[in-house]
This record gives C-alpha cells, sequence and structure tokens, in this order.
C-alpha cells in the first residue's frame, strides 16, 4: 500500500527508487478523494501519495484558506514532490490539475495527468455552461475575500451527478470549504491581474496525458482538447472517456481511466522497476497527441 500522505520519508537500500505517484485533489475535497482510484496504482507496484491541499483537511482555519491562492497550492505540491526519492508522476484531478501544471514548473516529474483539468491563464471556455458557471461566481459578491462552502445542489448536479444518490452523498459529506481567492483565480482568470494560474508550456518538460469526459459540464471535454493543443508536438496526449461526467476517480468507470493512465506510464517507460528503454508514443494507439486535439 501507498505510504501515508505526509512528508516523511523512510531510507530506501534500492539503487533505482520506484517512480512515486502523487495524486492531487480538486477543490473542496481532500486526498481521501482517490481512496479507490489509487488502489490498481498501488497493486502495479507504486507508491502513491495523496496530501491534501493546505486547509483542506477537517477542522482547517477557515480564515487562513481565504488567503490562500494557486500559488500557495502550487508551491505546497513542489515542495512534498522535493521530498520524495525520485521525480514523481503528478495526477491532478479538477483544480488538482491546473495545480499540478504549475507545480510542474518548479519541481522535478517524470510526468504528469491530468484529469478533467481546470484550465491554466489564457485558455477560453468552450461552453455555455463554463459561461455559466462564471457568470453564477459573479453573484456570490466578493466571494473571492472569503472561503466559499460546500453546496450539495451544485455538486449534485456538475460533480457527483453519475452517482448514485446514497453514495452523492456519502461522498459530498466530506467535501470541506475551498479557498474563493483560488476559485477566482482559475475560473475568472481573466480578472485576475497577478495571472496565478498562467502556467506556460515551454516550462514544463515531462509527458502529459489528459483525461476528460464526454459529459462533463464543469471542465468540458473540448476545453481540455484546448489546454493539451499549448503543448508541442508528440508531449501530450488527449483521451475522452464518452459517458463519463467529471468525478473521474468516482464514476462507475474509474477503473478503466486508472487502467489507461497505467497503460500510458508503461508506453512512456514509467514503470515500478529500474530504468528502461522507452518506448515510442507513436505505437500508443488509442490516444491523440498535441497535434490532433
Amino acid at each position: 500500500m501507498g505510504k501515508p500522505s505526509d512528508l516523511s520519508q523512510s531510507t530506501s537500500r534500492m539503487k533505482a527508487p520506484a517512480t512515486p505517484v502523487v495524486f492531487v485533489h480538486g477543490a473542496f475535497c481532500g486526498g481521501w478523494a482517490f481512496d479507490a482510484f489509487r488502489e490498481p496504482f498501488e497493486a502495479a507496484g507504486f507508491e502513491t501519495h495523496a496530501p491534501n491541499l493546505p486547509h483542506h483537511e477537517r477542522g482547517a482555519d477557515l480564515e487562513q484558506l481565504a488567503q490562500t491562492g494557486l500559488k500557495d497550492y502550487a508551491k505546497a505540491v513542489a515542495h512534498y514532490v522535493r521530498t520524495l526519492r525520485a521525480p514523481p508522476v503528478l495526477v491532478g484531478h479538477s483544480l488538482g490539475g491546473l495545480v499540478s501544471q504549475l507545480a510542474a514548473m518548479h519541481a522535478p516529474i517524470a510526468g504528469l495527468v491530468l484529469l478533467a483539468p481546470s484550465a491554466p491563464w489564457g485558455v477560453p471556455p468552450t461552453t455555455l455552461d463554463e459561461q455559466s458557471h462564471q457568470f453564477g461566481l459573479s453573484l456570490l459578491g466578493d466571494y473571492w475575500r472569503r472561503p466559499v462552502p460546500p453546496d450539495y445542489r451544485v455538486a449534485r448536479a456538475t460533480t457527483l451527478d453519475r452517482l448514485e444518490r446514497e453514495d452523492a452523498r456519502r461522498t459530498f459529506a466530506r467535501f470541506v470549504p475551498e479557498s474563493g481567492r483560488a476559485i477566482r483565480e482559475a475560473v475568472q482568470w481573466w480578472a485576475d491581474h497577478s495571472m496565478a494560474s498562467q502556467a506556460p508550456v515551454y516550462r514544463i518538460s515531462a509527458p502529459v496525458l489528459a483525461l476528460a469526459g464526454g459529459k462533463d459540464r464543469v471542465n468540458p471535454s473540448s476545453t481540455v482538447r484546448r489546454v493539451i493543443a499549448r503543448f508541442p508536438g508528440t508531449q501530450a496526449h488527449f483521451h475522452e472517456f464518452p459517458e463519463m461526467s467529471h468525478w473521474l476517480v468516482g464514476e462507475p468507470e474509474a477503473p478503466d481511466v486508472a487502467k489507461m493512465t497505467l497503460q500510458w506510464l508503461t508506453a512512456c517507460g514509467i514503470t515500478t522497476k529500474p530504468a528502461r528503454k522507452k518506448k515510442p508514443l507513436t505505437l500508443f494507439s488509442w490516444g491523440e497527441s498535441s497535434a490532433g486535439a
């Protein structure tokens, strides 16, 4: 099983440590979101980690949360990465996908997996749902100055919509408040003069995989394609799960998402064994390169 999500690392006698996998959760969540999703990675022999972003634990200081932005999240993830025995694969879901892109600019990583990621600064929305979400935030007043509590009605309609009612309620019960500042920096990035969500691709050298749900109303597949199209050549690959929505880590097809990610890691030469010659990604037939996105 994976190690506890803290910064302490036991010493290892391995000459070539296995590549760790670090899961980065999205808004209103915690590392618990990957409890089931990480199991196939552990079964494959990967050392897994699922830390909480700053102030996302139960009983967190909400005043501190309100003052925390995307750069603080990314800094925390980058610091966590540097404590590991080897450069990890970052697997980020939703807002965590954006945070992972930001962290990848400042810490060595072996790969970057984006699950329905929030778009970085400069990538415009592609759907009316995204535009309505931006407008809806404007109705909350100066929400960026305070923590935003989770809303079951919104979560049930946009994120947990493919879960059974009891599963949705059980999952939502674990949600925590989110930083309004971080939400604004991600969703209304055009209003953020600090450009906190800016993630220029030339500063990310690792291979990238993006997976999206065809029924996602939060970060739709069409926008995720735009995120991936920013990367040059065959650095990034994309795949859509037509029947899935936003909760890629917990919907019925989540094991398929994990399986595809593991296949991609193998194709990239990222395994639990000592480094070996990488397989050419041209043989990785199921995905699309950024050139075709």
